[in-house]
């Protein structure tokens, strides 16, 4: 029977040290980013119950009607925050959010390259520079 176990393959050291890391900090790092997120959504959500509760039925009639509302800054979005401007909060919740899935692909793409496994870091780096210019696009288009 022990001898069994001695026949087993022991993976590299630098292999069990990468899996914990995708077993362990992949993880944490993603709830983190989404705790994070929730607890933004969350607050702007409350604070546009309470300020502001007529926005969004405003809003939609202006879109309605034509008045199209057109996308700000990012310094200025920072800037409303500060004023605390429920629908900044709002805006930063779902920013933040839109990080989850580049976060893992990019800690991923580390990853592969400290793996040396260039076929998984060249889909890696297609992928991320497709959400990359995904948030771009959206950003600017």
């Amino acid at each position: 029977m022990a001898g069994a176990f001695q026949n087993m393959k022991k993976p590299p050291v630098g292999r069990s040290e990468e899996d914990r890391i995708l077993r362990v900090w992949t993880p944490l790092l993603l709830r983190t980013i989404l705790i994070v997120a929730m607890i933004v959504l969350v607050v702007g959500l409350i604070l546009a119950a309470i300020y502001t509760p007529e926005y969004f039925v405003d809003r939609y009639r202006a879109v309605q009607m034509g008045h199209l509302i057109g996308r700000e800054k990012f310094a200025t979005l920072a800037n409303r925050i500060l004023q605390r401007n429920p629908h900044a909060f709002l805006m930063i919740g779902l920013f933040v959010l839109t990080l989850v899935p580049l976060a893992r692909v990019a800690f991923c793409f580390i990853l592969f390259i400290r793996q040396r496994d260039w076929s998984y870091v060249v889909f890696t780096a297609y992928v991320l520079l497709g959400l990359i210019a995904g948030v771009l696009l959206g950003r600017v288009g």
